[in-house]
């Protein structure tokens, strides 16, 4: 049976492009229109910020928690969420939800094992990667994780929230991340983790001085998978 996906949105940006793959894919692979039954919800990215500004995870899990019941009850089988701040209470939103939730970190870390990677840069919003869970799912698996220092975290994080959530891509933005993750590979990493689901619509193959693992097109790849067994 095919199952029914459910996408626990955070920001529109994320969950667009997780949603955009998750049909291109599925259309890709049967070589016609079809694609299985989607679901979105999503709340006011403001409630989530201001919740994780207050240090209020609960309120996160909360959030995230309440998607997963309306989108369970819209007829959804499973769920994902494409963003990589909030995994930060995964395990609680996996143990409250109706529906299962696959994880987005799990996803890119096994990603990273399978490529052979062992020194993965990871940007992200501040609060990814000062957080532990890419450094904690990386551990399990052997691979050290590094991320910029506190001064470029900051422009990562000021790139994120207010230049690709509200604009879009700039000139300027696509050279201050670029710039980034150069750094990243002469500290000796052999990869960078788009841990945001934004960053990709800045780093690709194409433009990324190390090799990108792109966490939304994972996410949505794992899902499709998901969705069809």
């Amino acid at each position: 049976m095919v199952k029914h996906l459910g996408i626990i949105a955070v920001s529109f940006e994320g969950a667009t492009l997780c949603y955009r793959t998750f049909c291109e894919e599925a259309m890709a692979l049967t070589g016609s229109l079809s694609h299985p039954e989607v679901s979105v919800h999503n709340h006011s990215l403001k409630e989530y910020m201001d919740c994780i500004e207050k240090d209020d995870w609960d309120g996160v899990a909360t959030l995230m928690v309440s998607s997963a019941k309306k989108l369970a009850a819209a007829g959804a089988d499973f769920a994902v969420c494409p963003d990589n701040t909030v995994h930060r209470v995964y395990e609680k939103v996996a143990k409250q939800s109706p529906i299962p939730v696959l994880s987005i970190i799990d996803v890119v870390a096994e990603e990273c094992k399978r490529r052979g990677y062992r020194k993965v840069g990871v940007l992200g919003t501040k609060y990814t990667m000062q957080g532990p869970m890419y450094r904690d799912a990386l551990a399990r698996l052997k691979i050290e994780m590094a991320v910029p220092d506190r001064k470029d975290q900051d422009k990562v994080n000021s790139v994120i929230f207010n230049e690709l959530v509200p604009e879009g891509v700039t000139k300027s933005s696509v050279k201050a991340l670029t710039d980034i993750v150069q750094k990243l590979k002469q500290a000796g990493c052999d990869s960078v983790i788009l841990g945001c689901t934004e960053l990709p619509l800045v780093l690709n193959k194409a433009n990324s001085p190390l090799p990108v693992v792109d966490s939304t097109r994972l996410l949505a790849s794992k899902a499709l998978e998901h969705a069809l067994k």
